[in-house]
């Protein structure tokens, strides 16, 4: 192995402009979350959240990121719980609202805790929740990095399965047709085409 080459090394000692790097973020789609928790009076709180890994399958173990300082980061901390509600394709609205800063989000929206729930579940709006105990939290820059062990994971059994997508700073559904493998099939590499 060789040492970083002096290109290597100024680039290392720049910053990205935080215009530049959500241009950057926006060229990487991803799923829509809602990340939700309940303070110590028991109100309600969440946000929208793109920011989100898995990270361990034994135990399992996903990451969210928060703004520091948000009430929804406080509720999280607090409670040492919380709620990652991974929303369907027709949830663009819940999406927009969670992002709004809105503070009757919850009453604008269906919720509901159930038994042994880390954090509020969206019935509606989510195709999937995962319960979660904070595992670690960590400072980085202006966010938190949340690690949340996985207690429990409740899958919808409806017809709105198809995730909600983010890229290019807008919405979409996860598409269909032969845009991508289908039936649990691989799509043929380009050599197999041939």
């Amino acid at each position: 192995m060789t040492g970083p080459d002096a290109a290597a090394v100024a680039v290392q000692d720049t910053r990205a402009a935080a215009g530049d790097f959500r241009t950057l973020m926006s060229l990487f789609p991803t799923g829509v979350a809602v990340v939700a928790a309940l303070d110590a009076a028991g109100r309600p709180w969440g946000m929208t959240c793109s920011s989100l890994c898995g990270v361990s399958l034994d135990p399992p173990v996903l990451l969210v990121c928060v703004r520091s300082g948000s009430p929804t980061l406080d509720a999280l901390e607090g409670s040492g719980a919380f709620s990652v509600n991974l929303l369907h394709h027709r949830a663009r609205n819940v999406a927009e609202l969670f992002a709004s800063g809105d503070p009757d989000r919850f009453r604008r929206t269906p919720w509901r805790l159930p038994d042994a729930a880390a954090g509020p579940h969206l019935p509606d709006a989510a195709q999937a929740v995962g319960d979660c105990r904070v595992h670690e939290a960590r400072r980085v820059g202006d966010h938190t990095v949340v690690f949340g062990r996985v207690l429990r994971v409740s899958v919808g059994t409806g017809s709105e399965r198809a995730p909600l997508l983010y890229g290019l700073r807008r919405y979409a559904a996860w598409p269909t047709g032969d845009s991508v493998a289908g039936s649990g099939r691989p799509r043929p590499d380009r050599a197999d085409e041939e």
